[in-house]
């Protein structure tokens, strides 16, 4: 087994469009995470929506097995975020369980508004930050540019910056080595109390809610009975596993690991993200901080065009508001349409994925 110096939690943090998707399809294959029949362009944006828009809106893990050059075997965890302002409370929420970050650059765009945003999230978490350029197969890539620019507007050392091509895979090795070599390994210890942290929760039509944990200190088990600390229930635990891409079930996920569990929470409102989970049978005292919630920015008054149909929006929206924390919704009734519900949103990108989500999902006309 792998110690805990062993393992590197990082996430994948950029612009929109500026590749990270990309990079992480070609460091998911390098480690061999997927065969290569299995590849796919976008293997870590999961849903159908993603793909078409070519956009991330879900932060999506993936635990990965790294031989390094020195021969020694690395656990690496990756955290893959939206590009997009109005998904920033996704990259707020995975910054919070790694302890470092690859910030890509295009390096024929240069630095751009969403890079900054999520660099300073990265900055207030304390993270080790390594710059990556890329599409430098393309010909106005211009790399002394892109580096003056980090320096000078975001204010991060370039000399460990690197240059790499997502399409032709150029540079990827020497990323994966800078990895193991400038991000710090997790702090936590194995043999202290149980202290996790709810990073994300969905909902699965098989398992029920679904939870991605990052494990702080101790160790989670099959079987344990564990505790939420901001409603004081209590669960057993089901399933482990840890995404490899594919769900892939293991007996137990120790500190510095993240991974997935089931309780056979049915109810979606028991699992806040930014919780705090600990042994129920042994509980610690203090909880972690959590994240700042988050503020919609956008209202929108949603109404079936049946109203026959308001009981399949209201569960739709609830089991949307799971998957996505960072959108609110409450009843309102107006004469003239009914009874439906006023949404907030953190933009209108945000506003409009989420409508398209409920006509495709759960087949509410609007």
């Amino acid at each position: 087994m792998s110690s805990i110096e062993n393992i590197r939690n990082f996430a994948i943090i950029a612009h929109i469009d500026h590749g990270k998707s990309t990079i992480a399809d070609r460091i998911i294959h390098k480690c061999g995470g997927l065969t290569d029949r299995e590849m796919k362009a976008q293997v870590l944006d999961s849903m159908d929506i993603e793909r078409e828009r070519g956009i991330t809106i879900k932060a999506q893990t993936v635990k990965l097995n790294y031989k390094s050059k020195s021969g020694k075997e690395y656990i690496l965890n990756i955290i893959d975020t939206p590009g997009h302002v109005d998904f920033s409370y996704e990259v707020s929420r995975s910054l919070y369980a790694c302890e470092g970050s690859i910030l890509i650059v295009d390096s024929t765009q240069g630095v751009e508004a969403q890079t900054l945003a999520n660099v300073y999230q990265a900055l207030d978490s304390n993270h080790e930050i390594i710059p990556i350029l890329n599409k430098i197969d393309l010909p106005a890539s211009d790399l002394d540019r892109s580096n003056k620019q980090i320096e000078d507007v975001i204010g991060i050392d370039t000399k460990n910056s690197v240059p790499c091509s997502g399409k032709t895979g150029e540079g990827v090795d020497e990323i994966l080595e800078k990895i193991i070599e400038i991000l710090p390994s997790p702090k936590g210890q194995i043999n202290k109390k149980l202290k996790c942290l709810l990073v994300d929760s969905w909902y699965d039509t098989y398992l029920g809610v679904v939870i991605l944990v990052r494990v702080i200190d101790g160790k989670l088990k099959k079987h344990m009975k564990i505790k939420m600390m901001s409603n004081n229930k209590e669960y057993f635990i089901e399933k482990v596993g840890v995404f490899t891409p594919k769900p892939d079930d293991v007996e137990e996920l120790k500190a510095g690991e993240i991974g997935f569990i089931t309780t056979g929470i049915k109810e979606l409102s028991d699992t806040k993200v930014g919780d705090t989970i600990c042994d129920a049978n042994n509980p610690i005292n203090d909880a972690l901080p959590g994240f700042k919630p988050s503020k919609p920015v956008v209202f929108c008054g949603l109404f079936p065009v049946d109203s026959s149909e308001y009981q399949k929006l209201k569960d739709g929206l609830a089991k949307l508001q799971l998957n996505d924390a960072s959108f609110s919704f409450e009843q309102e009734t107006s004469s003239a349409l009914g009874l439906g519900f006023r949404c907030g949103f953190l933009g209108l990108l945000h506003l409009e994925i989420v409508t398209e989500r409920l006509e495709r999902e759960f087949d509410v006309n609007l």
